[in-house]
């Protein structure tokens, strides 16, 4: 890493702090995953900024400050299982890597999931399971979960994604509209129902089911 992308790095450490996000143990994830790995060439020096910035396929990788405070509301725990919609680059994978036990993580585009799942390797994050495949879905087989985390944003919350959280697990996942601003929704599952609650705005690309007809050349 060049030394002016090792500053903005620790600029936006600062900044996650400034934010709120005060969890040390999400603060250490954030510091030990380098996001200009995960980021296209043509964007690298943007590499810190905190902003979305695109990956290819139409896709694109999570602003920082977004991903750590949704990590924050999903509640964090080294024996804990978390099921990831939507792998993209592998970023927020690799965060989630440091912080739970086991990670599930699907994906849709196929040249995005083998780009990401190179990454993985490479720095190591062998607690991780990937999976081609319809993110509207989840992964039955492998639920419940413990913790659920959507990186796309639907215009309801997802019953088919509620249902694969344990009881006493949490989910969180933007919910709006497609063109316009969601709602960071947390919500808790228990024995009695569910309690939702808005946490904050965003805007995130919408969560589409099926798999794409062709991926066609990603961005590296």
């Amino acid at each position: 890493m060049s030394e002016a992308l090792a500053t903005q790095k620790i600029r936006l450490v600062i900044s996650l702090r400034q934010a709120g996000v005060t969890d040390a143990k999400i603060i250490s994830a954030f510091e030990r995953v380098p996001r200009d790995f995960f980021v296209p060439p043509t964007f690298r020096d943007r590499s810190y900024d905190e902003t979305a910035l695109p990956i290819g396929m139409g896709q694109t990788i999570s602003d920082p400050n977004v991903v750590a405070r949704m990590i924050g509301a999903l509640g964090i725990g080294k024996r804990l299982k978390v099921l990831e919609i939507g792998t993209g680059s592998g970023y927020q994978t690799a965060i989630l890597s440091h912080l739970y036990r086991r990670v599930y993580s699907i994906e849709r585009h196929a040249t995005l999931l083998t780009d990401a799942e190179a990454r993985l390797e490479v720095i190591k994050c062998f607690n991780v399971t990937t999976q081609l495949g319809d993110g509207q879905k989840g992964w039955p087989v492998q639920s419940p979960f413990d913790r659920i985390i959507v990186a796309a944003s639907t215009q309801n919350i997802p019953d088919i994604l509620l249902g694969q959280l344990a009881e006493d697990g949490v989910m969180v996942t933007p919910v709006g509209p497609e063109h316009g601003v969601q709602k960071v929704m947390r919500i808790a599952k228990n024995r009695d129902g569910v309690d939702a609650q808005g946490l904050f705005d965003v805007r995130f690309l919408p969560l589409i089911g099926g798999m794409p007809k062709t991926d066609g050349i990603t961005s590296r």
